[in-house]
């Protein structure tokens, strides 16, 4: 038998099967094909349209055309096996048969048409494969549980229903879950398949089920998708167009001149939900949604042509959904696009969740940003939409952002050095609005001026944003851009810093700016290390040390030498120093006026306090040769004066080299009332404390607002060799120094059992154990009774003078207080001397044992009670 041949196609018509009847269900199959027109005034057709899948395309089945010999795949030879009647013809139009695909012309005309002719067709028929793993009880199942929503079941149905449970069988999840997983439901064409049909039966080997029983029955099961969770977004988008094909009108029309379209959504909407399905040629994840949108793509150039590459597809349909305005790059290879150019964030998404009630849907909460140009938030700084979810699911801290040129805003999510683009466009939306209620958001955006940020995007069809492989692939094509390809390491450090830094601007438009100076350290980090080699090697690769440079000095919330001074980059700070200079030579005016807004310390004072803070000798250095400033001004230097944050954090070098200066006041105070002197004493920075001291200059006995020294800071805080060092000046009376509370430097150090400090204060001769506080009326004994420590105990009890039956205001002795919080060892230190009085009263008649029994310490009760015993 000779091969069939088409002949030529006449303008508007399409060809349909007529799929002939045979009573030996495996007789060849045998059909004749049709020209009809297909005209815009009528109804539907008698003629059903099949939706399928190709599949494999290895060992074709023969089947008879008009009596040649005609190809076609397995799973379409099954499926006519089984829509083939024992006695009446059947017409079909089928894509692989009623389209001539080795005529690329006609090919994509009759592409264009799709929708209308699946809209033309009386019913659809879903083909979803041959019988397998239990398939047709999961189609039972499912239409059961529609019967069971949609009204009180029959007798029969409710007997079906409960012998799906009985004898343990339970629902068949797995079957069901499996029949979903069927390719049919992966497929990109399916979708306008199901979209334009009027009337859809779903198909798998014999058994049948209506299109809206199926989707009914699919919501009522309220199936878990936990061992599949990306067939779950699938699932809803394919059931979302069945379910509704009973209530589209039987009149197949278009508001559309120059094509027929079923206006679902626009293109952007579309294939912002569609774009993960599969298609064996990527040019068809464009023309499948062509026939379903409600804009006009084709001005664009987005008509079926399978004459163009798929790269200028691809780049005609980015800045056809975006912005004629953003730079795109695409491949032949790959279904990724690398976007540039302007923008401005303008919220942040706090939580995305499934609506309830439609499941194909997606809350969105979203927090506004606080710059300038989200005008008309104000009032509402959070708000909440909800749109149809798209392919790739929206997560908290997403960000909304708006392109240039764009009409809508776009979903974008941080990648580290780029951004992955989520949802290409937000549909608009009436709750949000200008400064009045007549002023709508959308209009808003479009009289947006100002897009102060870069942005460097990947839209990346194939890619799950939380898979590490498919970050790999889309870092190698975002750094293997034509006018980024980078030849030495060098640049790729240079380039990689430019990326970050961009980031780091574009995050200053989100609610708290840490995000931000998180990705501008990051690339000062790197920028340090590729200038320090350009530097060393004087050399400017490309400009892009300039290019980076400028991009810190004009940081918006800070100036950039304030991140570069915290983290210690000399060069880069020395590189910012020099550009400012440059910069106010060039543009004075811009600059200047910049620096007034931002205040004088942004520029240098605030970065050269943190510079001081963080021990960054070589930083504090390069901005004092470079700026004249007063070291003491303590408003312009974050509050504190250098000298306060050097000594603070025990940054020897700084400190020396700011005494050096001869400038700083060793006796400034800070609204603590404490010197730089008190506050290394603080911190135990003994190195520090030597500085000061030698400087001959310090007053070691100034106090702060609790009346401490730095003597007795250090000694509460346990700092040994900061006391020595203080004590052996020998210019301090240590009873003299007491706090605000009247306590001395040794009822500190006890306290806070710093045995060491103890030790070194007894161990001089010149401090009274006894002497008690002015508020509380405990002596240093009392307490480290009180809070238990054992070794500062016994070094007060071994010189022989500490009194143990000093009472303080409640009339409590150490060994009350010992008692009362159940420290054992301190007790038994106190009854070894056989001078603690065990029947001593507090002010409400407790003595030791009492309050022990009273609080629970069984041990130490029966110690008390043992010494009584011994006693009497």
């Amino acid at each position: 038998m000779s091969s069939y041949s088409y002949s030529s196609l006449p303008e508007g018509s399409i060809r349909l099967i007529r799929l002939l009847p045979h009573q030996d269900k495996n007789s060849p199959i045998q059909c004749q094909l049709f020209d009809c027109p297909l005209f815009e005034s009528e109804s539907t057709y008698p003629y059903e349209a099949l939706s399928y899948v190709w599949g494999s395309e290895e060992k074709p089945q023969s089947i008879s055309m008009d009596n040649h010999s005609f190809l076609v795949g397995q799973n379409l030879h099954a499926a006519l096996l089984h829509l083939r009647s024992r006695f009446l013809e059947r017409i079909l139009w089928i894509d692989a048969v009623c389209i001539d695909q080795g005529n690329l012309a006609e090919k994509g005309l009759q592409v264009q048409s799709m929708a209308k002719i699946f809209a033309k067709a009386s019913r659809v028929i879903v083909w979803l494969g041959e019988a397998a793993a239990d398939s047709n009880q999961a189609l039972e199942d499912i239409r059961v549980a529609a019967a069971k929503q949609s009204r009180t079941p029959s007798t029969d149905e409710a007997n079906a229903w409960s012998r799906a449970y009985r004898g343990g069988r339970g629902l068949d999840q797995k079957a069901i879950l499996t029949l979903l997983q069927r390719p049919w439901f992966e497929r990109i064409w399916v979708l306008q398949e199901v979209a334009a049909a009027r009337h859809i039966l779903i198909k798998c080997g014999h058994t049948e089920i209506d299109g809206y029983a199926f989707c009914s029955g699919l919501s009522a099961l309220k199936l878990s998708y936990e061992t599949c969770p990306d067939r779950q977004a699938l699932i809803y988008s394919a059931t979302y167009l069945i379910r509704d094909a009973a209530l589209r009108p039987r009149c197949a029309t278009s508001h559309h001149l120059d094509r027929f379209s079923l206006n679902i959504c626009t293109l952007g909407e579309l294939v912002d939900m569609y774009h993960t399905r599969k298609a064996t040629d990527p040019r068809d994840k464009v023309y499948a949604l062509l026939g379903m949108c409600s804009d006009s793509p084709g001005l664009a150039g987005l008509s079926a042509d399978y004459g163009i590459l798929w790269r200028e597809l691809f780049r005609r349909l980015v800045n056809f959904l975006i912005s004629e305005q953003m730079s795109v790059h695409t491949r032949d290879d790959t279904e990724m696009a690398i976007i540039e150019g302007k923008g401005l964030i303008l919220g942040e998404v706090l939580s995305a969740m499934r609506d309830t009630n439609w499941e194909d849907r997606q809350i969105v909460e979203i927090a506004w940003g606080d710059h300038p140009y989200c005008i008309g938030i104000e009032e509402t700084p959070e708000s909440s939409w909800t749109f149809q979810a798209p392919a790739k699911s929206i997560q908290g801290g997403d960000l909304v952002c708006l392109l240039q040129g764009a009409s809508r805003p776009t979903i974008i999510r941080l990648y580290n050095d780029h951004w992955i683009v989520i949802m290409t466009a937000v549909p608009p939306t009436d709750d949000l609005h200008g400064p009045t209620r007549d002023t709508k958001w959308t209009e808003l955006l479009h009289s947006t001026t100002t897009f102060p940020h870069d942005f460097l995007l990947v839209w990346d069809w194939d890619m799950d944003p939380s898979k590490s492989q498919d970050g790999e692939d889309r870092e190698y094509f975002v750094h293997r851009r034509p006018h980024e390809c980078s030849k030495t390491e060098l640049e790729d450090n240079l380039n990689k810093a430019i990326r970050l830094g961009k980031v780091g601007m574009a995050l200053q438009g989100v609610n708290g700016r840490e995000k931000s100076r998180k990705y501008l350290r990051k690339a000062m980090k790197i920028f340090e290390a590729a200038s320090r080699d350009m530097v060393s090697r004087w050399r400017n690769v490309d400009g892009k040390l300039k290019r980076m440079t400028d991009l810190l000095i004009m940081y918006k919330d800070a100036w950039a030498p304030l991140m570069a001074a915290e983290a210690w980059h000399e060069v880069v700070v020395k590189l910012l120093l020099d550009a400012i200079k440059v910069a106010l030579d060039a543009d004075r005016t811009r600059l200047l006026s910049w620096a007034a807004e931002k205040g004088v310390e942004v520029l240098v004072k605030t970065p050269l306090s943190w510079a001081a803070e963080n021990g960054h000798r070589v930083v504090v250095k390069l901005l004092l040769d470079t700026y004249n400033l007063d070291l003491n001004d303590e408003y312009t230097l974050g509050k504190k004066a250098l000298l306060f944050w050097a000594a603070q954090n025990g940054h020897e070098a700084v400190v020396k080299l700011l005494l050096d200066t001869g400038k700083a006041d060793l006796e400034a105070k800070n609204w603590h009332g404490q010197t730089p002197l008190s506050l290394a004493a603080k911190n135990g920075h003994e190195a520090v404390v030597k500085q000061l001291v030698d400087t001959g200059k310090i007053d070691l006995v100034t106090l702060d607002r609790r009346m401490q020294t730095p003597l007795s800071l250090a000694a509460e805080n346990g700092h040994e060799a900061v006391v020595k060092l203080l004590l052996d000046t020998g210019k301090i009376d240590l009873d003299a120094e007491k706090n605000w509370g009247g306590q001395t430097m040794l009822s500190l150090a006890a306290e806070n059992g710093r045995e060491a400090v103890v030790k070194l204060l007894l161990d001089t001769g010149k401090v009274n154990p006894n002497v008690r506080d002015r508020s509380d009326r405990m002596s240093p004994l009392s307490w480290a009774a009180k809070n238990g420590h054992e070794g500062v105990v016994k070094l007060l009890l071994d010189t022989g003078k500490a009194d143990l039956e000093a009472k303080n205001w409640r009339g409590q002795t150490p060994l009350s207080l010992a008692a009362k919080n159940g420290h054992e060892a301190v007790v038994k230190l106190l009854l070894d001397t056989g001078k603690a009085d065990l029947e001593a009263k507090n002010w409400h008649g407790q003595t030791p044992l009492s309050l022990a029994v009273e609080n629970g310490h069984q041990a130490v009760v029966e110690l008390l009670r043992s010494k009584r015993q011994r006693l009497s």
